[in-house]
């Protein structure tokens, strides 16, 4: 079964499929790269563990139902303790633990890093803390002279910040270590195909391009997505009325 999209399917985005869309098409772009640039260079599926802050957290002035009872039903020290005193058992906060994954290439030869590719995951655009870790791994990428890749296929939360301003529903980000922070930006809507971009490696050698596009329509009919998506129902986030229009009218043709 294929997307009936001629380029992001934007119902992949919903966050109950989200999770296993970003983890297959990690692995299936990991393939494509290999096909396309092995033997000379090693594509390895990295991650990355960071700790976040803890939701939900309660203050121990207001204490909920797993507060301990005053101290006069609990055990008293051999010291004595005001009777006024109320002792509870709390929780300490300790950061919920993530991981994220990202595209490492590495020249087989001398085994040196040579180009980074990032998919964002809506914690990039919605959590803050999240997107802060990532603009400075995504800077040391920069002041490292390494290559990096920036895939953005979400349409909800902000996009990662960039100098100039520009409007769009998708982005592709692709930085060339030796032109520093000089970057090209495939900035593109829902209606159009997924660009292929330029996979850069070694200043002077050949850029693969890669068909993104066919990536993602391939991975979507062999993961068989469309028995997870109720096409019957708008998909998140908000359209325009314009793409409201438009996403009824390839739904019905």
């Amino acid at each position: 079964m294929k997307t009936p999209f001629p380029g992001m399917d934007p119902y992949l985005e919903h966050r109950a499929l989200w999770p296993d869309v970003y983890t297959h098409l990690i692995a299936t772009l990991a393939d494509t790269l290999t096909s396309l640039i092995a033997p000379d260079y090693d594509v390895k599926v990295e991650s990355r563990t960071y700790i976040g802050e803890q939701n939900n957290t309660q203050h121990a002035r207001r204490p909920g139902k797993h507060a301990l009872a005053p101290v006069g039903s609990l055990p008293l020290p051999t010291t004595f303790q005001s009777s006024a005193t109320t002792v509870m058992e709390i929780d300490v906060l300790i950061g919920e633990k993530f991981s994220q994954r990202y595209l490492a290439i590495y020249i087989t030869r001398t085994a040196e890093l040579i180009t980074a590719i990032e998919l964002l995951s809506p914690d990039h655009k919605s959590d803050p803390q999240e997107q802060a870790a990532y603009l400075s791994r995504r800077e040391r990428w920069v002041l490292a002279s390494t290559n990096f890749v920036e895939i953005d296929l979400l349409r909800a939360g902000e996009p990662m910040p960039i100098r100039q301003t520009v409007e769009s529903d998708y982005r592709i980000l692709v930085n060339r270590g030796w032109k520093r922070n000089k970057a090209s930006l495939y900035a593109f809507n829902l209606p159009a195909a997924i660009p292929a971009f330029p996979l850069p490696l070694q200043r002077h050698e050949a850029e693969p391009l890669i068909p993104l596009n066919d990536v993602v329509h391939d991975l979507y009919s062999r993961a068989r997505f469309d028995l997870r998506i109720d096409y019957s129902e708008l998909p998140p986030p908000p359209l325009t009325e314009e793409q409201v229009r438009w996403v009824r009218n390839i739904l019905t043709a």
